[in-house]
């Protein structure tokens, strides 16, 4: 059996909830320990009784160390502190022979079994980012991302990820200082420092905005697959992270941060957004107290939403980039727009005759 575990709170819920769904439909015998981060996805988790899952309270989990440092890091930078805590909480307190971490948005586009076939000979195993040409000068922040970490219950995975709390709690912070950046940078040395440390080499894990530039991806039998430019090597696809993917109350969504290309928009995004469409709207009927949390605060002003959309049409895909949920409402304000402007150029072509007749005649 493959443990996992994840951490987030109400306003990750629907993208956790999302992570569980898809690990499900693709993983046939695992379990997963999730950390509710807040009170409210405590008691709503709870009430939802999903099967393969434990789920842990903050109270339940918290220790004076954590606590102490608490007060000191944002809500972000509090939960990547507490990253390898939740892993050594499990290998603590539950009789497994493994537990691998993954973060709440990422998406399982197949089995992830394939993945920990790499494991055999290894007590801990971490994911590259694999930066796209352009976006190399991000390793300064990290060469590998917390999404997908494993860690073998034996004495030299245990070393591992408790010298890792051990460094987040005395500093975990999103900026760059002294060599370090958040709880990821700490991560670049492991293959010399400790013993057993494997980097996973099947590049359909660790999937993400920042390196699907090197790739061309398809589809085949309901399968995600993506094949190298360089060296036109075809994987499966296993996980995606949606990194900086944005929800808005209007019915559509909006990527952020690095360009995409019209199949992994088509492939990954809209397969992805209409999980959670699904679980936001099925959240409204059946909890509606943690309905709507994962939505951005402001909204997309429908100037920007036509530009973008055009430019899309366009083929272009290197800027920010929309998924839309709710057509209907969209075209609604679109056209409320269309109107607006075409008053607006009424009222502009008025102002400018009144204009030359004013001064013809002085």
């Amino acid at each position: 059996m493959h443990v996992f575990c994840t951490l987030f709170d109400s306003h990750y819920f629907s993208r956790g909830l999302a992570a569980y769904q898809s690990l499900k439909k693709n993983c046939n015998n695992f379990h997963l320990y999730i950390f509710a981060f807040d009170d409210l996805s405590f008691k709503i988790l709870q009430k939802m009784n999903l099967e393969y899952v434990t789920v842990i309270s903050l109270h339940d989990f918290e220790d004076e160390k954590l606590l102490a440092i608490k007060s000191t890091r944002s809500i972000a930078e509090y939960c990547w502190t507490c990253t390898p805590s939740v892993i050594k909480y499990v290998l603590d307190n539950y009789k497994v022979d493994s537990c691998t971490y993954i973060d709440s948005d990422l998406y399982f586009f197949s089995d992830p079994s394939e993945l920990f076939n790499e494991e055999k000979n290894c007590s801990v195993m971490i994911t590259e980012h694999r930066f796209s040409e352009n976006y190399k000068k991000y390793e300064i922040n990290g060469i590998y991302n917390v999404q997908f970490m494993y860690f073998k219950n034996d004495l030299k995975g245990k070393n591992v990820v408790s010298w890792w709390r051990d460094r987040c709690i005395e500093w975990c912070f999103a900026k760059s200082e002294d060599g370090k950046f958040g709880d990821q940078k700490y991560l670049d040395d492991w293959t010399t420092r400790f013993k057993g440390v494997h980097v996973m080499q099947n590049t359909g894990g660790g999937v993400a905005p920042w390196n699907v530039q090197s790739y061309i991806y398809s589809l085949a039998n309901d399968e995600l697959f993506q094949t190298e430019k360089s060296s036109e090597n075809q994987t499966k696809v296993v996980f995606y992270h949606f990194h900086n993917f944005k929800l808005y109350k209007q019915g559509l969504a909006k990527t952020i941060g690095y360009p995409l290309s019209k199949e992994i928009i088509e492939y990954a995004y809209k397969k992805y957004y209409k999980n959670l469409t699904e679980i936001e709207n099925e959240l409204r009927v059946q909890y509606p107290e943690i309905s709507n949390k994962g939505f951005v605060s402001d909204t997309i002003d429908i100037f920007s939403i036509k530009e973008i959309l055009s430019r899309m049409k366009k083929g272009n895909f290197s800027g920010e980039n929309l998924l839309i949920s709710d057509k209907k409402n969209l075209k609604t304000e679109t056209d409320c727009i269309d109107f607006i402007r075409y008053i607006l150029r009424i009222i502009k072509k008025i102002l400018n005759k009144t204009k030359k007749l004013i001064f013809s005649k002085k």
